[in-house]
């Protein structure tokens, strides 16, 4: 490559923007991953008694943390499916979700087209599964984007969750990937506070006034609002 051309392409690396969206309240309207465990339940009523009989197990794990009985009920919904039933279930769910346009943030798709577009490099940082988000974005048809998400592990009778990227795990997922400061991050909750923290520019998304105080005060600065349907 001659050296002009060389310098052009070093530049452009070297400017290029790094925009970080979070996907469930900022590209899709509710919980993906709770719409997914919702139908496995509704597809399997068996999974509803089988909850139901672990409902004591739920009681005593609830002290001790919140997460503990939603991992139970997650644990329950993919009882059964290894890798390859998991990736099918997920892929048959993203192709009917899609078609519900309503469940989508409108507006906050376009922004994100609207930074390919532009030549930023746009990564979406999300605490719904990886393969499950990924599915819905390709399905979408938002391709070369980056995606750090929570993960599932094969257990003995299923998959099982292994990582959960919410709040200060989004950073260090981010660290991981390369990153420790962006020019622009979207996200919607004080879960993403973090992650906005060490944005240039960061917006809130559909957040109320008092949302909005909180996360200014973590952030000990202002944010950016912006209203999204």
């Amino acid at each position: 490559m001659p050296k002009g051309e060389m310098d052009t392409v070093t530049a452009e690396t070297v400017t290029q923007r790094v925009v970080l969206f979070d996907f469930d309240g900022v590209l899709i309207h509710g919980d993906a991953f709770y719409l997914f465990m919702r139908e496995r339940y509704k597809r399997a009523p068996w999974r509803v008694l089988l909850a139901l009989l672990c409902f004591p197990l739920l009681l005593l794990q609830l002290p001790f943390s919140r997460r503990l009985p939603v991992r139970t009920l997650v644990r329950i919904a993919l009882l059964g499916l290894g890798e390859k039933r998991y990736q099918a279930a997920v892929n048959a769910f993203a192709a009917v979700l899609v078609q519900r346009s309503r469940q989508f943030c409108r507006d906050g798709l376009q922004a994100l087209r609207r930074h390919q577009v532009a030549g930023d490099r746009v990564i979406v940082v999300t605490g719904c599964e990886h393969t499950l988000v990924s599915g819905i974005l390709q399905q979408l048809g938002l391709t070369q984007l980056e995606v750090l998400a929570s993960q599932l592990r094969r257990g003995w009778f299923g998959m099982r969750p292994l990582w959960h990227n919410v709040g200060r795990r989004k950073v260090e997922k981010l660290a991981q990937h390369g990153l420790t400061a962006w020019q622009v991050a979207y996200g919607d909750s004080m879960y993403d506070a973090p992650m906005l923290k060490l944005a240039a520019e960061a917006v809130l998304v559909n957040g109320t006034p008092t949302l909005c105080k909180k996360i200014e005060k973590a952030l000990g600065r202002a944010v950016t609002r912006v209203e999204w349907f």
